[in-house]
Formats: C-alpha cells, structure tokens, sequence
C-alpha cells in the first residue's frame, strides 16, 4: 500500500505528555507530520498535501478543504463534529469520523465535583478554615448552608450516555431523577425516567445538570424567562457547551438569588479571550473550570485509542463511499 501522508493539526490540545500516542504514530502506512497547534490562517496550507487530517478544535472550512486536493480522511478528536464543513466533505467524497463516549466517566465525576462542591459549599468552608476557624470560639464554622441530596430532584436535560450516568449517580444519593422534553427534539431513547416539559422540569428540579448538545433547538435554551421558573434553592451545572445557557440571564439570576448556585465548565467563546461576563467578580456561588471536564489522562488515552481505531479500520476497507459517524 502506497504511503499516505497524515497531519496533526493540534496536537497539544489533547495535551499529550501524559499520553501514549503510539497506536496513532505507528501505522505504518502513514507519513505524520504533527503540529502542536494551528491557526486559521495556516489550516490551508498545512493540509494542501494530505491524505489524512486530525483536528480536535481546529475549523476546516470549504476553503481548507477545497485546498486539500488529497484529502480522503478526517478524525475528529472530540465528539463535536460543527468543526468540519460537512457538505464540502460530503461532496468531495472525504470519509468524516468523530469520538463518542470516551469522557463518559470524567465528565460524569467533574459533574458532580461541582454539584458537591456547590452543595456543600465546599468552596467558601475551605477559605474559611484558612482565614477564620482559629479565631472561632466554638470547634465547629457552619457559616453556610448544607443541602443534603437525598431526597432532592435531579434534572437532566439531554438524557443520553452523559446524562444517565450522572442519573445513575444522583440515584446513590437517593435523588429522584427527571429528564426534561426540550422542544421540537424527539428523542429515541427508552427510559422509566419522568419526562416532563421544560417548565415543569425547572420548576421541579433541585439540581438541573444539562448534558445535550448545542444546536438552533438549544441554543439559549436557559435564559431569564427559565430561570424565573426555577427554585430559588436550585443548583445548575453545565458541563454540555457553551451556549445553550444564556451567559447574561446566568449572572443576573446568581446576583438577584433567582438561584442558589451554579457551576459552568463550558463558555459560549473559548478560550474567553474576549472576557466574558461569568467572569466577572461579584457573581456569587459560581464555580467557573475551563472546559477540562472531559480531560481525565484515561479519558484523552480513550479517545487517542479510538480515533487509532476508527482510522485503521479507514485504511483497512474498501474505498467506495465516503461514510460519516
């Protein structure tokens, strides 16, 4: 079999030093070259002789592809597919293939690593321990309140893979667990979990954890209407994407006590080179972490696997059409 010639466009946002990414760079029918990152103004012509393309976050617009006159193969690394220009790809006959499930089990601990720490306010005791607990007169700070899970309603919005493992978690909690209808999405999954319409599902939750993707059905899906309909008392964790909660109606909710708290892994424009306005100070019981909920070292090994996987079994079968998944 011919050489083919394969390029990594960002290689270090999989922030590979703790990675081992032999079974990608061993294929012997492939000549890599690997960049540590790529900007748009160079895609093009980094890519202009290549067979194969990897890209985590990296556009490849019709103009990138259109350049690629080679190009047979795109790996994305990451589940997300709104990278790619998949028209172009389609109609060039270029093979798209994406990673699903390998951050199940980070992002499900990262999620509920917010909701404990927000819960318990996990955060303000600490700094409290440090600054006041030796001037205390009594053994025992209980200056913010606790929520105990049990017994509480967790909400999910996006009951896929993601969503169920946190269910599956908040069930150990002895949590009720709910699902929301999100409108105009019809979902195929079989569940005993309640669906309710969005209303009813934010005015019942205790803590809303949202785990659908970003589309026109999501986007601003949570904005200052939804929030007025929420418990005062409630927790909402995005650990899904920028986007789908309203940034603005978020940080107003959290100033005025529409809600109790919130914890966002996710910003509309990352990185918030722009600044944004969840980063601003004074908005309080609000635990910002930049995107990292799916970053576990066995969940990028996972997914270095996988892409390894899905590209072998690329130039491994006949080539006849292009297939995307």
């Amino acid at each position: 079999m011919d050489v083919l010639s394969g390029v990594i466009l960002d290689r270090d946002s999989l922030h590979p030093g703790d990675l081992d990414l032999a079974p990608l760079l061993n294929i012997s029918t492939i000549d890599w070259h690997s960049y540590a990152n790529t900007k748009p103004s160079e895609t093009a012509v980094r890519i202009a002789n290549a067979d194969i393309v990897l890209t985590n976050k990296v556009v490849l617009g019709e103009t990138d592809i259109n350049a690629a006159t080679q190009l047979k193969y795109i790996g994305i690394l990451a589940t997300g597919t709104n990278v790619v220009d998949h028209s172009k790809a389609q109609q060039r006959g270029i093979t798209v293939n994406n990673c699903a499930a390998y951050g199940t089990a980070s992002v499900v601990q990262h999620t509920w690593a917010l909701i404990l720490s927000l819960s318990t306010h996990l955060q303000n005791y600490n700094q409290a321990a440090q600054q006041r607990w030796s001037s205390s007169p009594f053994f025992s700070m209980l200056d913010y309140p606790m929520t105990e899970l049990a017994g509480k309603t967790l909400g999910i919005i996006g009951y896929g893979e993601l969503g169920r493992g946190v269910a599956t978690i908040g069930r150990t909690f002895g949590m009720n667990i709910v699902s929301a209808a999100i409108p105009g999405w019809q979902s195929a999954a079989k569940t005993d979990t309640p669906r309710l319409p969005l209303p009813e599902f934010l005015a019942t939750a205790d803590v809303i954890s949202i785990h659908c993707p970003l589309s026109e059905l999501t986007h601003n899906l949570i904005g200052a209407e939804e929030f007025a309909l929420m418990k005062s008392s409630a927790l909402l964790i995005n650990c899904a994407r920028g986007g789908i909660v309203n940034e603005q109606a978020l940080a107003q909710a959290l100033k005025q006590g529409i809600i109790a708290g919130a914890g966002v892994d996710v910003l509309t424009h990352e990185p918030p080179v722009d600044g944004n306005v969840l980063l601003e100070p004074g908005i309080p019981n609000l635990i910002i972490t930049p995107h990292c909920a799916w970053g576990s070292q066995e969940a990028r090994q996972r997914l270095v696997n996988q892409a390894s996987e899905k590209l072998r079994a690329f130039i491994d079968r006949p080539h006849t059409q292009p297939r995307e998944n």
